[in-house]
């Protein structure tokens, strides 16, 4: 680990000396790269596949797994969306002139090196090192076990693709150990790594958070909420829990929990669970959800506070917007929530006191993702307040430095 280390500080130099024009057509070379070895990751990612379903891997993490051709070709094509951001570092955020002469100019910069904890996200090799390079940070990698065929495949593209165009390969490297001993090294990489983002579960991020002696900025799992006020469209409503639940079940922005107003819930909970039904997505539910339709299973308390990534969705039954918002912000992981409403005063209620990085109205919670932001690929949604928080793009990969010019002035 420490090797690497070593390595991300030579590569972090190297990128202090790059211009915009080289970085992007490292990615453009990286983005056809991806395609021209596309089979190569494939063959890599069936055995990752054949070795999660003999794991007992969810249907949902199998899909996290999955890579095909299509999905390497968005991956190539996301890579060149980032070509067309604009460059984050070098930009002057502020200037100041002193009554003494002095000229202050505040710029954005790298990072530096960053370091990326993740679990079953193959992509997530992709998307980070190319945010990473365009933002000028050199990058460690360390996915997790299930997905170690394919990240180490994918890991090989990028470096020879970036070393083609006379980049130092390692801009962008991968931890092979995955081991738990690889990870607390990695937590511990003081002097190395300038901040370390956890991507993944809620037990991967609060071991980061509670053992890295590094910086972390935390990227939270997804227990995301629709609430279905008294005055929403019943229609309008099916159809985004529908695609919030179903679209996509493996990933942080699918909606796991359900919260409705008792006055609408008779009318809205048959047509939510007619569409519903057509995944198979099993409801389980409060008293009064389970007395407004049929087949609904009872909810525990613990249902409540659960990311299921997984055809299963709680339902709690609330009477008033107040007691729906306590309830969100109670059992919420800060990801992403939605109301369908239409009444306005309740939807600026909403918005104003749900605390959640993103906080929709009538709308999926699926979009919170850099990509539909119109960020490029993110490299994580930050759950945290501090630094960055939401999808976070080349924006969020990038701090602050001043900029101080003198004509020989003393304090």
């Amino acid at each position: 680990m420490i090797t690497l280390g070593k390595n991300a500080l030579v590569a972090k130099d190297f990128l202090s000396t790059v211009t915009e024009k080289q970085k992007n057509d490292a990615l453009v070379s990286i983005s056809k790269a991806l395609r021209e070895n596309s089979q190569t990751i494939i063959d890599a990612n069936k055995i990752d596949i054949e070795n999660g379903k003999k794991a007992g891997l969810s249907s949902g993490l199998l899909d996290r797994l999955m890579l095909d051709e299509k999905r390497i070709n968005d991956i190539a094509d996301s890579v060149l969306d980032v070509v067309n951001l604009p460059e984050p570092c070098g930009l002057v955020l502020d200037e100041i002139e002193r009554p003494n002469g002095l000229k202050i100019k505040k710029v954005s910069v790298p990072i530096g090196v960053i370091g990326i904890i993740y679990e079953a996200r193959p992509n997530v090799t992709a998307d980070a090192a190319v945010l990473c390079l365009k933002s000028s940070n050199a990058v460690i990698l360390r996915g997790g076990k299930e997905a170690i065929n394919s990240n180490i495949a994918i890991a090989s593209v990028l470096r020879s693709a970036i070393k083609e165009v006379g980049f130092d390969e390692n801009c962008i490297q991968l931890v092979t150990d995955t081991s738990r001993e690889s990870a607390n090294a990695m937590m511990k990489l003081d002097g190395y790594l300038d901040c370390l983002i956890p991507r993944g579960g809620k037990n991967l991020i609060k071991n980061v958070v509670q053992n890295s002696t590094v910086p972390v900025i935390e990227t939270g799992s997804g227990n995301c909420h629709i609430y279905v006020d008294d005055s929403a469209d019943i229609d309008m409503a099916a159809k985004i829990i529908f695609n919030a639940k179903t679209q996509r079940i493996g990933v942080c922005n699918a909606c796991e929990s359900l919260v409705i107003n008792s006055s609408i819930i008779n009318k809205a909970m048959p047509k939510i669970k007619e569409l519903l039904d057509t995944k198979n997505v099993e409801i389980r539910g409060d008293e009064r959800a389970m007395i407004s339709c049929d087949g609904i299973l009872p909810a525990s308390e613990s249902d409540f506070g659960t990311e299921y990534l997984d055809y299963i969705i709680s339902v709690k039954t609330v009477d008033t917007l107040d007691e729906a918002i306590k309830h969100i912000n109670k059992y919420s992981t800060r990801h992403s929530e939605a109301i369908i409403t239409q009444n306005e005063e309740n939807a600026q209620k909403f918005m104003a006191r749900v605390d959640s990085s993103s906080v929709y109205v009538n709308a999926s919670t699926r979009f919170t993702d850099g990509g539909e932001f119109g960020l490029g690929a993110e490299i994580g949604i930050s759950t945290q307040k501090l630094h960055a928080r939401g999808p976070m793009g080349l924006r969020e990969l990038t701090t602050t430095k001043y900029l101080v010019f003198g004509n020989g002035q003393t304090r």
